[in-house]
């Protein structure tokens, strides 16, 4: 597959490596995917696919990407910053103002493409991503239609099942751990995958963990520059922002949330749904638990994924 891409890319799609800023004048690594037959005299409507948090444009997007390029869409990956092949030190730091940002920059680039139509641009968000895709959406008018596939809003997840109590101790924790980043003169960051692929997940590790090791681990989706987690101190600041509080906003353009029916994190998509306005659909894939809408063709719904953007483009 070359460049540990984790799908074959198809005899009809080409892939074409770019790099644009954003607005931080960070460089953004991105694959720009469009079918090989395309007329050069027309121009198209684009998607732009985020990965999951943590992971890279050679993972779950790469997926997306060549189907919908086959579907007549150009289709726009990326990596992050501070991950992957795009800009940005420390390496492994987490941030939901620039990671929403580069939603925007890829819009940007999109926008003065020849071949892309600028008014017909939509995003996909896997996991992580949907929540900074839904939050570039709320402020970023270009963006015409927003789909997600197994939501999570980091936000709240690193918030999660945790009291006043917990919350208070990790605060502190993580607060004395930036004495100690500056001291040693680089952050924290322990990886949560190994370096090589596993052949199968240690026996008895405990859901959702054994879950992220049926991706992440194992040869269907390790990619060396996806290990894992954010530096340590990363946490603090996702704690202190919050993604969707405009989600209402998006309204009258639509939103598509995809979930598995055995997905662990549905409750993400169900309440952004509640919280969102019409034109909006919770779509349940059968059959499918939250990693299984970062590769398996045959659970991800790319009819339902092209109609949606169709129809969005056309109002």
């Amino acid at each position: 597959m070359g460049m540990n891409y984790i799908h074959e890319l198809d005899k009809n799609v080409s892939r074409q490596t770019v790099c644009y800023p954003n607005r931080y004048n960070m460089m953004i690594a991105g694959d720009l995917y469009m079918a090989k037959n395309i007329d050069k005299k027309k121009k198209y409507p684009a998607i732009i696919v985020g990965a999951p948090y943590g992971g890279v444009k050679e993972q779950g997007p790469c997926v997306y990407a060549n189907e919908l390029a086959k579907r007549g869409f150009i289709v726009l990956t990326f990596d992050q910053s501070f991950m992957g092949e795009s800009s940005g030190e420390p390496r492994h730091v987490s941030s939901p103002d620039i990671f929403t940002e580069n939603f925007s920059a890829a819009v940007d680039f999109l926008g003065v493409q020849d071949l892309v139509d600028k008014d017909k641009i939509g995003v996909i968000g896997i996991c992580g991503s949907g929540g900074f895709a839904l939050s570039a959406a709320q402020v970023d008018m270009r963006i015409k239609a927003v789909a997600t596939a197994s939501m999570y809003d980091m936000t709240k997840a690193v918030r999660l099942g945790l009291n006043d109590s917990q919350l208070h101790d990790l605060k502190e924790k993580l607060s004395l751990q930036r004495w100690a980043d500056f001291k040693n003169g680089y952050p924290e960051y322990i990886p949560s995958f190994p370096e090589t692929p596993l052949d199968s997940v240690p026996k008895g590790m405990p859901e959702p963990d054994a879950e992220w090791f049926r991706f992440y681990a194992i040869k269907r989706g390790h990619h060396i520059n996806a290990r894992g987690g954010f530096t340590s101190t990363s946490t603090l600041a996702m704690m202190n922002f919050r993604l969707l509080d405009y989600i209402k906003e998006i309204s009258p353009r639509p939103i598509l949330f995809i979930v598995g029916d055995r997905a662990h994190s549905k409750f993400f998509s169900k309440q952004a749904y509640d919280l969102a306005l019409e034109p909006k659909e919770l779509f349940v894939v059968k059959d499918a638990e939250h990693i299984d809408l970062y590769d398996r063709t045959d659970r991800i719904p790319f009819d339902k994924i092209e109609d949606f953007f169709k129809k969005a483009f056309k109002s």
